[in-house]
This record gives C-alpha cells, structure tokens and sequence, in this order.
C-alpha cells in the first residue's frame, strides 16, 4: 500500500510542475508533503517513514557515487574550490549565528549549530541540476561540485565533535585505497557490459563506500564519492554512470519525497522557513563575490552561485543528530529553497544575459587560467561538443580537412583530445561572452554535437547573430526537439537512433549488393 501510494503521489505530483516549467524534484517534494498530511486517512503503517528513509539514503549514495565518476581529486585543492568554500562557510555560518541568536534568542550552542546547518549547500540538489543540463563536466559545475565536497567535509567534523561519532583507529587503513585502484580498475574490465556492471556499481557505491566508510566510523557519503573518485580516471567511467543512471534516479524520487514527509509543520515552523528562505539571495550574492575574487569570469560566478543558493540536506543530517527539535522546520527551510532555487537555475543563462552588463563590471582584469578567451584561427570546420557524437565527427572530417577546431566545456576532457592529436579549445558556448569577440569569418560549417538542446538552440542563434551563413547542422534524440532547432537556425537536423538505424541498413544492403532508394531527413 505504502509503495503504491508513494509512486502515485510522485509520478502525479511531478507530472504537474513539470507544466508549469518547475523540475519533476520540486514535485516529488510537495508529494511527501501530501502523504503526510493524508497518511492517517489512508491508513499507512507507522514504519513506512523508515521504508523511504532507507530507499532515500540509497539513492543519495548512488548520485554522490556518479558524481564522483565525473570528478577529479585535483579540482578539490584548486584555490576557488577551497578558499571559496570555506570563506563562504565562515562568513554564513557567524552572520546566521549572530542572527538566531539576537533575533529568536536561542542560546549560544543552539544558535551556532542551526548556524552550521543554514550554512551548506545541497549536494543531492547541486549535482541533480548540473546533471540534469550536462553541466557537471562544465568549469563552472566542477567548480561547484568541488565546493560542495569541501563543505561536506566540514558537515562530517561537525558531527564528529557536537554528535561524538569520531572514526576508528581502523581509518587510517582507507588511505591504502589509491594504492588499490589498480585492482578496482581491473575488475570494472572484467565486468563486462551486462547487468553486472550495474551490480558492480552498486557495490562499490554501497557496499564498498557506504557500509564500508560506516564501519569506521566515517560517512557513507563521503565513501560513496571517494569510491567514484577512484573510479573516475577509467575509461570506462562514463560507460558506468550511464548503467547506474535509472536505478539512482528511482531512489532519488526517495529523498525528496523523505524531505517532504519528515514532518507537517507549524505556523511557526513555516514562519522560520520563510525567514530563512529570505536570505537565499544573500547567499548566492556572497559566493558570486567571492568566485569573482579568484579571478572567474562573471558568467562562471552567477552559474555555480545559482547552482549554490539552496540549503542542504546535509543540514538536516546535522539536526536530527544533535538538534531533533530542529527538524521540522529545517526541512521546511531545505523544501522552500528548493522550490526557490530549481526555476532560478533553469532560467540562470538568460538572467545572466540580462544582468551581464552589471555584473561584468565586477569581473578580473586578469581571470581565471580555464577562462582564456578562444580564438578558432583560420578554422573551416567548427565543432561544438566533442563528446561521443563529436569526437566520431572530428575523425571523420579529419583525413579530408587539416582546419577543424571544436570546443568543449569540460577541461579534462581538452586534455584527452589534444593527447589524441585533436585541435580542442576550451569554451562554454551557452556564455554570451565566448560569442562576443569570435571571430568566424574563416568558418564554412558548423557541427553542433552537445547533449543539450538548450545549449544548441543558444549557440545556432549565436552564429546567426553575427552573420553566420553557412550551414549549421545538428543531431537531436527526440523528434520533437528538430523543430526547435530548426527555428534557432540549424539548417540540417538529423535524429541521432534514426540515422544510425539508417547507417546499419546501408551496410547490411551493401553486404548483399541491394540498392536502396535515397531518402531525405532534416
């Protein structure tokens, strides 16, 4: 019955905001709020909070494990990762400190650990909205993650002192684990491809990770990332991610229906959440200011900041360790913020675009190393994304044309490409200012190859702005996103699964000397 309700409420719930241009999540958390309100009257056994509890902390294992498939150890220890993160822990947690403490007048102890609290940022929804645009390999969405790890860290020293669960002398054995990926390596070779790479996933996230971290008294959490860190330098990395990827998104709807039902709150419950939720804008404004201090661009600055304005669920870790009373009106702070901060991060690039010429006063004279700005040469051929799609692209013109360039958001990947002998600039195209002084006069075709269809309707009307011409043409996996980017400028549109279904049968036709009548697409 319990399950039953649950999926109902979540698919019914989520279905409805998506209508109106809110993420399926923000659904999911107003359904926990409904099945707790309706519960009694359905008759729902008291352990069924325990149920969703335990389905929720396995899907919150299952997405730090991805996200840390994606990640690399360097970017935690880079300047703006570590110094932006604890600089902003600082200044967060004494303001909201001072601030309990004076206006609600709790005592000094009280007023510091909700201080703790307010001041993360959520993790879960972080890494669901970079994951949900494929931003989490962009500069700006490293950026983010890398922050969010740090404060993470804090949050586990937090609940080591006031929650006094310090880790075992057995701890100090995890720092062997580098010297293991080697074995861990080989053994994601020989999986395979079958459903024992989803077992194996979910091995090392809970198992490995979760119960493994547990036992020595640190965080599941933690030990779940760790394990995708070690991973992340494989080749099959994304191959594993993509495996695991459904069973995580079935437990996530977990958590955010958990949120939702960890309790019906009071007037003076909502009363705190919407005071708290007030302060949201201040807390994006102060990570923009101190992003930009470490000299990233404005744009990178507003993306991780929106990325950021919302309240953690490790927050409400932290609470029912050590401040139960807390609870309520901490999930309803961490509910609200959600609800706040997934429209503002949907529509974040044309508010930037809006706001650009404000904020661009605030920027470095000198920014960033990855924030270079691109010049594409004498380039011919121009390649945006240079994933799966665009890398089989770059091979295929690259025997006939010596002038391509592509561009690409995610720095490691750069890294692999020009390994590889691939002429690969790094460039976020959804940013206003990579277009502003490109010059692409040499350029005579245009590949659009990235995963987002927002991204490529950014950049075909980018290219028509400054007087592109030639064609621009694109792939896409639903039919309905062709007209989309037909109307953005894309002169020839191919449906990715039709056109390989296409290059299947010319093969096969090929193979028995059978002629095949041409067909048109795009």
């Amino acid at each position: 019955m319990f399950e039953v309700i649950c999926v109902t409420f979540a698919f019914f719930f989520g279905l409805a905001v998506k209508q109106v241009g809110l993420p399926p999540l923000v659904g999911f958390l107003a359904a926990g709020f409904a099945i707790n309100f309706f519960g009694p009257t359905l008759g729902l056994p008291e352990e069924s909070g325990e149920i969703l509890k335990y389905v929720a902390h396995l899907g919150v294992l299952m997405l730090l494990f991805a996200v840390g498939l994606k990640l690399r150890l360097g970017q935690i220890t880079q300047p703006q990762v570590l110094g932006g993160a604890l600089i902003h822990f600082g200044i967060s947690m004494s303001v909201f400190t001072l601030g309990l403490a004076l206006f609600l007048e709790l005592d000094w102890n009280t007023a510091l650990l909700l201080g703790i609290a307010l001041s993360f940022s959520s993790t879960v929804f972080s890494a669901k909205i970079l994951e949900a645009k494929r931003d989490i390999g962009a500069f700006y969405g490293r950026t983010t993650i890398g922050i969010l790890i740090v404060q993470d860290i804090v949050a586990l020293v937090v609940l080591a002192v006031w929650g006094g669960h310090a880790p075992t002398p057995w701890a100090l054995g995890l720092l062997a684990l580098p010297f293991l990926r080697p074995v861990l390596h080989w053994l994601l070779d020989f999986t395979g491809h079958d459903e024992l790479l989803v077992l194996m996933g979910m091995l090392f996230a809970l198992v490995l990770g979760g119960m493994g971290f547990e036992s020595v008294g640190l965080s599941s959490e933690i030990g779940a990332l760790v394990m995708g860190l070690l991973l992340s330098t494989h080749q099959r990395s994304k191959e594993l991610a993509e495996a695991i990827w459904a069973l995580k998104e079935v437990f996530l709807v977990g958590f955010f229906l958990q949120i939702g039902m960890s309790g019906l709150p009071g007037w003076g419950d909502l009363a705190f959440a919407l005071a708290v939720a007030l302060m949201l804008p201040l807390k994006g404004v102060l990570f923009f200011f101190i992003l930009v201090k470490f000299r990233l661009r404005a744009r990178t600055a507003f993306m991780a900041s929106a990325s950021l304005a919302a309240y953690s669920e490790f927050g409400l870790i932290v609470a029912a360790a050590v401040l139960p009373e807390w609870l309520v009106p901490l999930a309803m702070a961490v509910s609200l913020s959600f609800v706040i901060a997934a429209p503002v991060n949907r529509f974040a690039p044309s508010l930037f675009d809006r706001l650009e010429r404000r904020l661009e006063h605030f920027e470095p004279s000198k920014v960033h190393v990855d924030e270079l700005p691109t010049d594409l040469g004498n380039a011919r051929i121009l390649i945006l994304g240079m994933g799966r799609t665009g890398t089989a692209a770059y091979e295929h013109l690259r025997p006939s044309c010596d002038r391509i360039v592509a561009v690409d958001a995610d720095p490691y990947k750069i890294d692999s490409h020009k390994k590889a002998g691939r002429n690969v600039l790094f460039a976020d195209v959804e940013d206003a200012g990579f277009w502003r002084g490109l010059d692409v006069s040499h350029v005579a075709a245009v590949i659009l190859a990235m995963d987002s269809v927002e991204a490529k309707e950014f950049a075909a009307r980018a290219l028509r702005r400054k007087g592109f011409d030639g064609p621009i043409v694109s792939h896409a996996l639903y039919e309905e996103h062709l007209e989309r980017l037909k109307s953005a400028g894309a002169t020839q549109t191919y449906l990715t699964m039709r056109q390989a279904g296409m290059g299947l049968a010319q093969h096969a036709a090929r193979s028995i000397d059978l002629d095949l009548a041409p067909s048109e697409e795009g």
